[in-house]
């Protein structure tokens, strides 16, 4: 609305609105996203107060791909990060990361790109996950051209999501860890255990969950250890089950949560257990209002994500109950009776449901602390190629 934003409480996360100035809003265009910078210091906070300690965390940048953000969680002590993609890891390392996960089994011309990128950061250590014996030897044979070149690879555990990895009672787990161990270049960092298949709305019902599962791979764990081989550590989880695995003692665990690094609605609202509040919101602007129960927003699906189901795609806490009617490229129509308080350059501010590829969707983020624009934070590892 004109004025300010006001602190309308979105009860089911705990959060209220920032109060923007409608002399700051005015300077924001639209559609765009904006971040709260205390918010993300408060949620890194909470990060790590679960986690107990900094040394246990290995957060995903997938959510936020900003060097300024990796910076802040340096700046707290985090020295283990994990990206999705090459040009997140790049950006990582060139943010001052020295310890960088590329938790995605680098295959085809992405071998190359990732030896190019350990030779050009070799303060950094990096590593990969792996679930195929060919591309390990493809990577192994990549490194022998480039002496003192060493890059880490975890084995990449199927905890019964189903998307990749190796089944850990399988002999092609032990086969392949073996491998690991023996082919020149590479040495073995441990297992990649992510089970995003766990969304149980009650904690108690994803600690149980968790346990069958992950039991499976402390199993293999043990099988490794007898046989001579080293685990270093085992990466596990997201976000939903970043609690659970934060209560675990076995030795070796990573915890490796991003999405509460801004959070979102989508989870927000899923697990009512995380204490972590929004920091990222969509700022649109009412663009017309066709019927006198209609509002058009100027936030379509090339700026918040639409891999949510088409109605769910983003929150609006002073407009909860406003149906999305129509969302195309540049354009979101909503349906409510409260159309008639809004005028065509009107603000509202939501939360996307999915925020990690809402962050994609944008070249840079304003960045907000205390109702004052404070900077402006490039995306930096939006696209999939930085310069390797």
């Amino acid at each position: 609305m004109v004025g300010y934003v006001g602190a309308g409480e979105y009860e089911a996360m705990k959060i209220n609105l920032p109060e923007l100035p409608e002399s700051v809003l005015s300077e924001i265009f639209s559609p765009s996203v904006i971040v709260c910078r205390d918010r993300v210091r408060a949620n890194i906070d909470e990060m790590i107060r679960v986690a107990g300690s900094v040394d246990r965390l290995r957060p995903h940048c997938k959510t936020h791909k900003m060097a300024d953000v990796v910076r802040m969680l340096l700046d707290r002590g985090i020295s283990k990060h994990k990206a999705a993609t090459i040009a997140e890891s790049e950006m990582l390392a060139d943010a001052g990361a020295r310890d960088v996960m590329l938790a995605y089994n680098p295959v085809g011309p992405n071998i190359g790109r990732m030896v190019r990128l350990a030779k050009r950061f070799r303060d950094c250590l990096f590593s990969v996950t792996c679930d195929h014996e060919k591309p390990l030897r493809q990577l192994s044979a990549a490194l022998s051209n480039e002496p003192g070149l060493i890059i880490g690879v975890f084995l990449d555990i199927n905890p019964g999501l189903n998307r990749t990895g190796v089944l850990p009672e399988s002999d092609d787990a032990l086969r392949l860890y073996s491998l690991i161990s023996e082919l020149p270049g590479i040495r073995p960092a441990g297992f990649h255990v992510y089970d995003g298949q766990h969304r149980q709305a009650s904690l108690d019902e994803r600690r149980v969950a968790v346990k069958k599962e992950f039991d499976r791979a402390v199993a293999f764990r043990g099988r490794c250890l007898a046989a001579g081989l080293k685990v270093p550590a085992m990466v596990c989880g997201g976000t939903p089950t970043f609690p659970v695995y934060a209560e675990s003692t076995e030795e070796g665990v990573e915890l490796s949560p991003g999405t509460i690094i801004f959070h979102d609605a989508g989870y927000g609202n899923a697990f009512p257990d995380l204490n972590f509040q929004p920091a990222a919101f969509t700022l649109t602007r009412v663009i017309s209002r066709p019927a006198a129960d209609r509002l058009t927003l100027d936030l379509g699906n090339k700026a918040v994500a639409a891999d949510p189901p088409k109605g769910n795609r983003v929150f609006f806490p002073e407009l909860p109950d406003a149906v999305q009617d129509l969302h195309n490229e540049e354009h979101l129509a909503l349906i409510t009776p409260d159309a008639g308080r809004y005028q065509p350059g009107d603000v509202v501010l939501g939360i996307p449901m999915h925020v990690c590829p809402t962050s994609a969707l944008h070249a840079s983020v304003t960045v907000i602390d205390d109702g004052r624009i404070v900077s402006e934070w490039p995306v930096t590892s939006r696209n999939r190629r930085i310069t390797i």
